[in-house]
């Protein structure tokens, strides 16, 4: 199936976003972007098990967060400092979307400070009326 650029960069996103959506994987990325640590020292600093922890590092290394290399028998983990930044683009991205509408919605608000619903250029709506038009009937003592 053939996918387009945007909808593998919103699925990248939707990834980097879960994997740091945890409370332990951050503290685990701020950790290895700090230095690089042994997936055996990362475990022992949380109240879970070995395994826990080693499927908190697949999460972020399967989202490119951080990478893992083997040394002896022990598997070293190191932040990917280049991803973090993508992430960080992302979020800038989002804030100047947010950042415009707001400018946006002041903008309007300073056409009508006092917040009367009208603005100071004049409407060009017209709204139709209606003229009902009623005829009596008769009533049952009017015969």
């Amino acid at each position: 199936m053939f996918r387009s650029v945007n909808e593998t960069s919103e699925d990248r996103a939707d990834a980097l976003f879960h994997a740091l959506s945890d409370r332990t994987r951050r503290n685990i990325l701020r950790r290895v972007l700090a230095g690089e640590h042994s997936v055996t020292a990362l475990a022992a600093a949380y109240d879970m098990s070995f395994a826990a922890v080693q499927k908190h590092v697949a999460v972020l290394e399967r989202v490119g967060l951080l990478t893992k290399r083997r040394q002896g028998r022990e598997q070293l983990a190191s932040g990917d400092v280049e991803a973090v930044r993508s992430v960080a683009s992302m979020l800038d991205e989002l804030e100047a979307v947010w950042r415009g509408r707001i400018a946006r919605i002041d903008e309007l608000l300073a056409r009508d400070p006092a917040g009367t619903g009208t603005t100071d250029t004049p409407s060009t709506t017209t709204t139709p009326t209606t003229t009902r038009t009623t005829t009596a009937t008769p009533t049952t003592q009017e015969k």
